[in-house]
């Protein structure tokens, strides 16, 4: 089973390729683009990663991505309302996430119908957790995210 992971349309976006728990690829989109904390859809690193697994787009099973928009709405309005010109900049980003699968499937050369990838958008502690504990070894982990804002969690 290939799962591929992305961090989209925030600093740092990148992909990652896991086939059966086991990391084959990791890369930041900013080591193609060569700028710092490159932000949008990682469309390079998606094609990085299928490349090192040998796998065209279609065959990845699942894609994760670290972000639920539903996740802790009512602390998202709240601080919305306390700093609107930020609350603006990240709503496009915010609507991007409507759009991974047809960004995707551009980064792979298909179209979105063509996807059979299952697709996933998890809390972004939760997503920093399970990429912890799925690729270690252990049946039973304890884990802890210390991160500035993901979701408002």
């Amino acid at each position: 089973m290939y799962v591929l992971g992305l961090n989209a349309y925030h600093g740092d976006a990148s992909a990652a390729i896991l086939r059966d728990g086991e990391l084959l690829a990791a890369v930041e989109e900013e080591r193609f683009t060569r700028v710092k904390h490159t932000a949008g859809f990682p469309s390079n690193a998606v094609r990085y990663c299928l490349e090192v697994a040998g796998i065209s787009i279609e065959a990845v099973d699942h894609v994760v991505v670290p972000r639920k928009r539903s996740a802790q709405l009512l602390k998202k309005a709240l601080w919305a309302a306390r700093f609107p010109r930020f609350a603006l900049s990240r709503a496009n980003a915010w609507r991007s996430f409507g759009g991974v699968q047809d960004a995707l499937a551009e980064a792979g050369g298909t179209t979105p119908q063509a996807l059979k990838a299952q697709l996933h958008f998890v809390e972004h502690h939760i997503a920093h957790a399970a990429s912890a504990y799925y690729c270690s070894p252990f049946d039973e982990a304890a884990v802890l995210s210390l991160d500035g804002l993901g979701d408002f969690a």
